[in-house]
């Protein structure tokens, strides 16, 4: 069920009420009887992970810097097993 928040009129108290979508607004502060009014607040509702819009289909400036991030990402992998073979290779003439 949603939260929704009041504020009365009469004592500037702040409610957070929890009720159905259906129901009928509070009208009236459980404090001192004065007008409630409904409060618009900001939601905490933040998507993450990925399946969304931002992740899965990026502009075109980001592809770009993902796909250069991938490729000087393959480029370091590949120099890094090539100097991993010179070395086992200078080990075997050594011995």
């Amino acid at each position: 069920m949603p939260v929704y928040e009041y504020e009365c009129t009469k004592c500037n108290k702040h409610f957070e009420i929890m009720q159905k979508i259906s129901d009928d607004p509070f009208s009236e502060c459980m404090e001192c009887g004065g007008e409630l009014k409904k409060l618009i607040t900001h939601t905490s509702f933040v998507l993450k992970g990925s399946g969304w819009y931002v992740t899965d289909y990026p502009s075109a400036e980001r592809k770009k810097a993902i796909e250069s991030k991938k490729a000087k990402t393959e480029t370091k992998d590949k120099s890094t097993s090539s100097d991993k073979k010179t070395e086992t290779g200078k080990k075997a003439v050594n011995q």
